[in-house]
């Protein structure tokens, strides 16, 4: 299973973007009128979130419905992102239009404001023998401790 950050631009046209642990790009997406199944079956698709992100300091009800429905961490910015900081990642990365670029900027924050902690994971799985380093990853995102999802690991007791 494919662990993942999912950044959302709900509204009357909607966007999703899905980065796997490692930054890179696994799904990008627009819906119009797309309503929470629309986002639950993408994400299906996309893998199994870690982190629902989006790029508003006051996360919206959609965010907060998709995180509790995948017990996902609700990822949000102290501050809402500048359009200019949007429109930096939109010329780094292809996006089709502004909902895209949004969403894509919130799963892009969100993975650059747990790369520190990710990288840490990585090299303290690989040095204790872990072949799923993903799984790993996305438990600690979750808020376990590395040490309890390493035992949870090995036990095979999670699964999410």
């Amino acid at each position: 299973m494919r662990h993942i950050i999912v950044g959302i631009d709900p509204g009357k046209t909607s966007a999703i973007a899905c980065l796997d642990l490692n930054g890179r790009p696994v799904m990008l997406r627009t819906g119009r009128h797309a309503g929470l199944e629309w986002f639950v079956g993408l994400i299906h698709e996309a893998g199994s979130p870690a982190v629902v992100a989006c790029d508003k300091r006051n996360a919206d009800h959609t965010a907060s419905r998709l995180a509790a429905i995948f017990d996902a961490v609700l990822f949000s910015p102290r501050e809402d992102i500048r359009v200019a900081k949007k429109d930096e990642l939109r010329r780094a990365m292809k996006t089709r239009n502004h909902h895209e670029r949004d969403a894509l900027t919130a799963a892009v924050t969100a993975y650059n404001a747990f790369a520190n902690k990710l990288n840490q994971v990585e090299h303290l799985s690989r040095t204790n023998g872990i072949d799923d380093i993903d799984t790993v990853k996305a438990l600690v995102l979750k808020k376990h401790s590395f040490h309890e999802a390493l035992a949870g690991k090995r036990a095979g007791r999670f699964v999410r």
